[in-house]
């Protein structure tokens, strides 16, 4: 890889805790010269004074991960975009891995899912069940860190401006154009959503707004619910 031919973007709210084991990640799992860009949406912690003790970039956007994420793909002109979420770890390489999967006509992609936590049966067989979803219906989540090439993020007007089911909303109208690449390398996210509220409340919630959302639901209503049950 020469120049910066791709760009990390991760939205980050509060995650003052998680940032100096993301820096460490971010450190060995992609090349020095990848651009690393994270996007803060308002935190009440030291989340700002962190990233920036650690030297990670940081600039400031209007709240909400959509904006966040489209906030930092303006700030940046790197040809290839990877949306990472903070309590997730890329694994070794993954910056040329994205790179190779993206040469041919595939505009976009997504990794498939580890999910680290207490529970040895649950998470992993969640975890199995989104990869396996992911690849029969081409949508992606954001826990699977979303890659794509920028005439593709632009081509779509970037993440739609909607406070949940961003993710599935951008793959939906990805999927419109060419299907995913779905790689088999895997990220590494946190359990904790599904630890603190129960692994099976999470699940039956999780699917719950999906289905909604299918339906029709709007997202600002799923989100009311979202943060009424999560």
């Amino acid at each position: 890889m020469t120049g910066q031919a791709l760009a990390v973007i991760v939205p980050v709210l509060n995650e003052a805790a998680n940032l100096p084991s993301l820096a460490r990640n971010l450190g060995a799992a992609v090349a020095e010269d990848t651009e690393i860009l994270l996007v803060d949406g308002g935190s009440l912690d030291d989340t700002v004074a962190v990233a920036e003790g650690l030297g990670l970039p940081i600039i400031i956007s209007a709240p909400g991960r959509a904006r966040q994420m489209n906030a930092g793909a303006a700030a940046t002109r790197a040809p290839v975009l990877l949306f990472l979420h903070a309590d997730t770890h890329l694994p070794m390489g993954a910056d040329a891995r994205v790179l190779d999967a993206l040469k041919g006509r595939s505009g976009w992609g997504r990794f498939n899912v580890r999910i680290r936590g207490r529970s040895r049966v649950l998470l992993p067989l969640v975890a199995a069940l989104m990869n396996q979803r992911s690849r029969l219906t081409g949508i992606a989540t954001g826990d699977q860190a979303l890659f794509m090439r920028r005439e593709f993020f632009d081509a779509v007007g970037g993440f739609p401006d909607q406070p949940l089911m961003e993710d599935i909303e951008i793959s939906r109208r990805l999927g419109r154009i060419t299907t995913p690449r779905c790689l088999r390398m895997r990220v590494t996210t946190s359990g904790r959503r599904w630890e603190q509220n129960g692994v099976w409340r999470t699940i039956l919630l999780m699917w719950h707004l999906r289905w909604s959302y299918w339906r029709g639901t709007p997202a600002h209503t799923l989100a009311q619910r979202y943060n009424d049950q999560g």
